[in-house]
């Protein structure tokens, strides 16, 4: 019997399949979408953090200065560092500055007059020295000669330097760093009292037998669909200085702590509960079966089954509350009094003392516990769904008269808080002048004749969200089906997820100033968008696309992967099995994404309240700018038409999803 022998291959080169046409579409479009979010995300916040180590200071020995007597005889050269170490015209402490400082030049020269006729040069004693004359810019080492009366004119620019002094002054001064310590206050306290309350509403949603659970759902939903503003406004109007119930609260003020945390325990309610209830209705009805079989107590098997099966849900809403409330601007901006949060400051460095660089200092600070928040939710996340089992049996709660009655009186309780919320607003937007005059009127909605952008920016948000929802739908999925669906490219894939992931986060406030930094730079291409509608789109779907990338991924993973190999195989283009299976497949995923983009595209303010110009002013905006303006009332009723179009969405959406899915979905039942 002959052996046999093993003859090795002769050396060649590596083989590896070749990518046909729709996995190279697949790839591209993938590739597209992932240069998107590095331009739309990550560059923005490149130059926002590069800009945070960036100090400006005037640099006096750069600039070098010629003085002529009356009868135009010049005098030697000598620097502005000489002139100021005679005159001491600029203190060292006051040379340090912003991006946009200015010094003028006459300041050196304490004779100076405008209308003399003496006579000046300057140049820079090195090619970078800017100076302006005017709006207009100059620098490098030539001479330039002006008369007294344009000499007043002439304004030193800053040098740019590249250090931790901003993180230093930062932390050096007392306000600005007690601003840390209020904010990580704040969002511990009102994560304690918000869970808290969520984790008692669900439970009595899936543990009880309860009546009206449908109604207590639609309820606790409604903050979603306000601004983070308008509890604000509708605290002020209940227990502010003249509130309904000021006595209430025994000399205590609303403004500053108190109010922001019951207005945060307000609009991060519905979020906490959402997690809570997905991580109960999970629970396994084996687990309280054994535990009745080992005659354990409702208290014990409360304890030892109830809260380890729920731990990760109660984690993960937790670091989500906390995370919204930490990154808030609106509500404690309207009711937080002189009371300084890290998301306010942002604001008064940029909008209130132009100190771009402070601004991402603090933008840096902020995106620290965010960030800090996002990767522990991630974790949670994941062994969430390791807890899920094929063999698990849903928990099925049994009738029991006290604990119903109980659990009705809690749900019922935080029912009345969030609709006294909603009526007092409403209230405030309707009577004519609280509290002396409580007739009903409609001219707080004559948005015109207020402060804030008029009905103009009620149709502009309703633009925006319309726009975000149908533009930003379309990438979101795309983007999803491509890395998805595609085959190989492991490396591609995992950047393109790392990139979508991101904007969860990243606070709105952070995103809108890296926004400024990047798009506001003439060098840059992209600058023409900037102050337009366009800008306020992308920063829009930029800010929410981790959600509607999560809700595209659940549902294309409900696909069986044998689709495209058999559309290969019947020569069917990618494009067709994209439009014919996968969309009417993934339909109801596809409308979810589009109403959870516009609802968030009327309510945002912290994304985009450095982005509008006169001609892009949103609602959600005109609110903080007419509160500001002191018509309260106004922002108010601006705040609940912004209520208002979202229920018509919301209804709409409704309606669409019932008639599209009948049709599409049919095979569901079968």
């Amino acid at each position: 019997m002959a052996m046999a022998i093993d003859t090795p291959l002769p050396a060649g080169r590596t083989l590896k399949l070749a990518l046909d046409k729709d996995e190279a579409i697949k790839r591209g479009l993938m590739i597209v979408i992932a240069l998107y979010l590095l331009v739309a995300l990550a560059a923005p916040l490149y130059v926002m953090l590069s800009k945070s180590f960036s100090t400006y200071s005037f640099d006096l020995a750069k600039f070098e200065f010629q003085v002529s007597d009356s009868a135009g005889n010049w005098g030697d050269p000598v620097t502005a560092a000489a002139l100021n170490g005679e005159l001491n015209a600029i203190p060292e402490e006051k040379l340090g500055t912003n991006s946009d400082g200015r010094l003028q030049a006459t300041s050196f020269f304490p004779e100076f007059s405008f209308r003399s006729p003496v006579k000046y040069k300057i140049r820079g004693t090195t090619p970078d020295a800017t100076y302006l004359v005017g709006l207009q810019l100059h620098s490098g080492t030539e001479w330039q000669e002006f008369d007294s009366n344009a000499f007043r004119r002439v304004m030193l620019r800053p040098s740019r330097a590249i250090g931790l002094e901003n993180y230093a002054t930062y932390f050096s001064t007392p306000t600005l760093f007690r601003s840390i310590e209020n904010s990580v206050f704040i969002a511990v306290i009102s994560t304690i009292v918000t869970v808290g309350l969520a984790f008692g509403f669900a439970y009595a949603l899936n543990r009880s037998c309860m009546r009206f659970k449908d109604a207590f759902k639609l309820v606790a939903m409604v903050p979603i669909l306000v601004p983070s503003l308008l509890p604000g406004i509708a605290l002020i109007y209940l227990f502010g200085n003249q509130g309904l119930f000021k006595d209430v609260l025994m000399g205590a003020s609303i403004y500053g702590p108190l109010g922001i945390v019951v207005g945060s325990v307000f609009f991060a309610f519905p979020h906490a509960m959402i997690i809570i209830s997905t991580a109960l209705a999970i629970s396994d009805q084996r687990h309280y079966e054994a535990a009745a079989s080992l005659r354990a107590s409702r208290w014990r098997t409360f304890w030892t089954v109830t809260i380890p099966g729920a731990r990760y849900g109660l984690i993960s809403a937790a670091f989500v509350v906390f995370t919204l409330v930490i990154t808030d601007f609106g509500l404690p901006k309207v009711i937080g009094g002189q009371y300084n949060v890290l998301a306010v400051d942002i604001y008064k460095q940029v909008i209130g003392q132009q100190n771009f660089e402070m601004g991402a200092v603090v933008s840096v600070i902020l995106l620290i516990p965010a960030i800090a928040a996002f990767v522990v939710d991630r974790m949670v996340t994941k062994k969430q769904v390791a807890l899920l089992s094929a063999r698990s049996v849903p928990y099925q709660p049994k009738p029991n008269r006290g604990f119903d009655a109980l659990c009705l009186a809690w749900c019922a309780l935080i029912a009345v808080f969030i609709i006294g919320i909603m009526v007092t607003s409403q209230f405030a937007a309707l009577v004519k002048l609280w509290p002396y005059d409580l007739s009903l009127s409609l001219k707080h909605f004559a948005f015109d004749r207020m402060d804030g952008g008029g009905w103009g920016s009620y149709y502009n948000s309703i633009r925006l969200a319309a726009l975000t929802a149908i533009i930003g739908t379309a990438i979101i999925f795309v983007g999803a089906y491509m890395v998805e669906k595609t085959e190989g490219f492991r490396s591609g894939r995992s950047a393109f997820q790392f990139l979508a992931m991101l904007p969860m986060a990243v606070p709105g406030m952070v995103l809108g100033l890296a926004y400024i930094f990047f798009f506001n730079d003439p060098a840059n291409p992209l600058h023409a968008i900037y102050g337009t509608m366009t800008i306020l789109v992308v920063c829009t779907i930029t800010h929410f696309y981790t959600v509607g990338h999560l809700t595209a991924l659940t549902a294309l993973k409900q696909i069986d992967q044998e689709f495209e190999p058999v559309a290969a195989s019947l020569k069917q283009p990618l494009y067709k099995l994209f439009a014919r299976v996968t969309v009417p497949v993934c339909l109801p995923a596809i409308l979810d994404i589009s109403i959870y983009l516009f609802v968030n595209a009327m309510t945002t303010v912290s994304a985009v309240v450095f982005l509008y110009s006169k001609d892009t002013a949103l609602a959600s905006v005109a609110v903080l700018n007419m509160d500001d303006a002191g018509d309260v009332a106004p922002a108010a009723a601006m705040a609940m038409m912004i209520f208002y179009t979202n229920i018509a969405a919301r209804l709409i959406h409704l309606l669409l999803s019932k008639v599209l899915i009948a049709r599409t979905q049919a095979w569901r039942a079968r």
